[in-house]
């Protein structure tokens, strides 16, 4: 089985952030809820749930980012 690179989702105090998305990124959102339910044996998460995540991830993995913040910190 694949890994996914996202892991369990943290149960956090939100900021709400109102985001329009095309309709195939939703249907990708759906399928990765799915599959990540079935790799850790949970439910499916709201596909919004997914995003802040998924988003978190991304910014933690680019190195581009990652040296910026460090020059401006």
């Amino acid at each position: 089985m694949i890994r996914l690179k996202l892991g369990p989702l943290a149960d956090d105090r939100p900021v709400k952030l109102a985001v329009e998305l095309p309709a195939a990124v939703h249907r990708d959102l759906v399928a990765y809820a799915a599959a990540l339910a079935a790799e850790t044996g949970g439910q499916p998460a709201a596909p919004e749930k997914l995003v802040a995540p998924m988003l978190a991830r991304f910014m933690e993995t680019d190195r581009g980012f990652r040296r910026h913040r460090a020059r401006t910190d």
